[in-house]
């Protein structure tokens, strides 16, 4: 695929990975529709590309990934405002750590469901909903096409993370299962699994916490935005890529 031939929809694109896989996109002519439940951060991402006049074209769409009717509406959206629909950068996602069960202050506590419920709900469901819409239009339409599943160093397991580890290792199946399954209409599905990449969510890390994770990356360093949109990139443009996630994360791991 030529980058500037998508029509594509990135979910989570208000802030972090999501932001700037937009405007990578954009920069190369692409066609976007960028969905998130932060009305604010949609807002301040399409004055952002407005003002730096680029090349793409962009529509914000309030989404909530976990809901079957606003994923379908979406879908709906890009389609019509785009002029069709051929990529999807399945981007969403959000954190609710806690461990499974411990001993404070003399207590046991246990993870409440709730906790783990939400994070399954928009990580996995939400990303179901986005893949299912977005195939089917692209089978109804003919269209080839590629959906680029988001995952995480920690799909292999990672302490205080069993919901998000859950959520990613699911979704590493899926796209697997989904890659067999719509080979057929020529819709390829491939995974992209960052390791710790500088976004603002790494502002609410304690400089020991960074320290401690950056002593687990044999390169030394934090990732940028920009290399995992290369690996990102890669997925979209490689066309005998399909079914695999690949790993974007200096060598580090966890555990």
């Amino acid at each position: 695929m030529n980058i500037a031939d998508a029509r594509a929809i990135v979910t989570g694109a208000a802030q972090g990975l999501g932001r700037h896989f937009t405007l990578a996109l954009l920069r190369q002519g692409a066609r976007v529709v960028a969905g998130d439940l932060n009305s604010a951060g949609l807002r301040k991402l399409k004055a952002e590309a407005a003002a730096a006049a680029l090349p793409g074209s962009l529509v914000v769409c309030d989404l909530d990934v976990a809901s079957e009717d606003a994923a379908a509406v979406c879908v709906d959206l890009a389609a019509r405002e785009l002029g069709g629909l051929n990529v999807l950068i399945n981007n969403a996602g959000i954190l609710r750590d806690g461990l499974l069960a411990t001993r404070a202050e003399g207590a046991v506590r246990k993870l409440p469901l709730l906790q783990w419920s939400k994070v399954l709900e928009v990580n996995l469901t939400g990303q179901f909903l986005m893949a299912r819409e977005t195939a089917a239009r692209m089978i109804e339409s003919g269209t080839r096409g590629v959906i680029v599943n988001i995952s995480s160093l920690a799909r292999s397991g990672n302490q205080g993370q069993s919901n998000y580890a859950a959520s990613k290792a699911g979704l590493d199946a899926c796209t697997r299962t989904w890659a067999l399954e719509l080979a057929p209409y020529g819709i390829r599905v491939g995974g992209v699994a960052p390791g710790v990449i500088d976004t603002p969510i790494l502002a609410g890390v304690s400089g020991p916490a960074l320290a401690a994770l950056l002593a687990d990356i044999p390169l030394g360093r934090i990732g940028t935005p920009e290399e995992a949109w290369q690996t990102v990139s890669y997925v979209l443009c490689c066309e005998f890529f399909t079914g695999r996630t690949i790993e974007v994360d200096g060598g580090a791991s966890l555990g």
